[in-house]
C-alpha cells in the first residue's frame, strides 16, 4: 500500500471516531434514558403526553398506561406517547442507589409540613383573637 492510501484510511478512521463520539454515542445514551423512564413509570406518577395532556397514571399495562386527566375521566395512552414524568426529579439509577435515603427524607418533609400547618393555624387564631380585642375597645 502506498503512503496516500494509508493516510486516506487514517482520515476515515478519525472521521468515524469523531462521528461516533459526537452523534451515535449521545443518541444511544438518550435512548437508554428514555427506555428507563418508560419502564420506571408507576401508578400515581404525574406525566405529560406528546399531545400536551397532563395526567396521573392509574394503571400500567405492557404497552400502554391509563391516565386520569380529570375526575372520573380516564384515557389509555401508549407508553411511547409519554414524553416526561413531571413529579419525579430522579432517574431510575438514582432511585436504586438512593431508595432508602429518599424514604427518610420524605418522612422528614412530611413532619416539617405538619409543623408549618400547625404554625399557620396558631397564627390565624392569634390574629382572630387580636382582631376581636380591637373590636371590643
Amino acid at each position: 500500500m502506498s503512503q496516500q492510501n494509508m493516510s486516506l484510511v487514517l482520515y476515515f478512521v478519525v472521521f468515524f471516531g469523531i462521528m461516533y463520539f459526537l452523534m451515535i454515542r449521545p443518541q444511544q445514551k438518550q435512548a437508554k434514558q428514555r427506555q428507563a423512564l418508560l419502564n420506571g413509570m408507576r401508578v400515581k406518577d404525574r406525566v405529560l403526553t406528546s399531545g400536551g395532556i397532563y395526567g396521573k397514571i392509574t394503571k400500567v399495562k405492557d404497552n400502554s398506561v391509563m391516565l386520569q386527566i380529570a375526575d372520573k375521566v380516564e384515557i389509555e395512552v401508549a407508553k411511547s406517547g409519554i414524553t416526561s414524568v413531571e413529579n419525579r426529579d430522579i432517574t431510575a439509577e438514582d432511585a436504586k442507589k438512593n431508595g432508602k435515603k429518599n424514604d427518610k427524607n420524605d418522612k422528614n418533609s412530611k413532619s416539617d409540613k405538619n409543623n408549618q400547618n400547625d404554625n399557620g393555624i396558631n397564627l390565624e387564631k392569634e390574629d382572630s383573637q387580636s382582631n376581636s380585642k380591637q373590636e371590643n375597645t
